[in-house]
C-alpha cells in the first residue's frame, strides 16, 4: 500500500506542470468602457480568483477601473449596460392577465438581468425592478420577477 502511494506521487511529480495563466489588462481601462482583444493579455502564473481566458473578458464592460498589469477578476467585468442612470425607462408590472405600464426614471445603471431602483414618474414612488432584454424594467412583485 505504501509502495503504491509512493509510486503515484513519483508519477505525479514526473508529469509536466500545467501552464497556468492569468488575464491582465494591457493598459488602464476606465469603468464603463468595453473591453477589446487588444486591452487584455495572458501572463504566466496563476492568481487565485482571476480570469484565465481572453474570451472571458472581451466584449464585456469594465465595472471598475482596470489597471495595466493587474489581474482581472470576474466582478471587475460584466455585460454592457442598457439602462443609464437618470434615463427614462418603461416600467412593466405583470401578474396573471393584468399588465400595467408606466414611465420611470432609472436611479441606477445596469445590464439585462440586473435589479435597479426606478422612480415612477406619475406617483414619484421608488420601486425595484429587473432590467429586461429590451431595456424595460419589470417591477418586483410581478410574476417571475425576483425581488432584490
Amino acid at each position: 500500500m505504501l509502495r503504491c502511494a509512493a509510486l503515484v506521487l513519483a508519477l505525479a511529480a514526473a508529469l509536466p506542470a500545467a501552464a497556468a495563466e492569468t488575464l491582465v489588462a494591457t493598459r488602464t481601462i476606465r469603468a464603463m468602457a468595453e473591453i477589446g482583444p487588444q486591452d487584455v493579455a495572458l501572463v504566466a502564473g496563476r492568481t487565485p480568483g482571476a480570469l484565465t481566458s481572453v474570451g472571458e473578458a472581451v466584449g464585456l464592460e469594465a465595472r471598475v477601473v482596470l489597471y495595466a498589469g493587474r489581474p482581472i477578476r470576474p466582478g471587475d467585468v460584466g455585460p454592457a449596460a442598457t439602462v443609464e442612470r437618470n434615463g427614462i425607462v418603461s416600467l412593466v408590472f405583470r401578474r396573471g392577465g393584468l399588465v400595467i405600464l408606466a414611465e420611470g426614471r432609472a436611479l441606477g445603471r445596469g445590464a439585462p438581468g440586473e435589479v435597479i431602483r426606478v422612480m415612477n414618474l406619475s406617483s414619484r414612488t421608488t420601486v425595484h425592478g429587473r432590467i429586461g432584454p429590451d431595456g424595460a424594467v419589470h417591477v418586483a412583485g410581478s410574476a417571475g420577477v425576483v425581488s432584490p
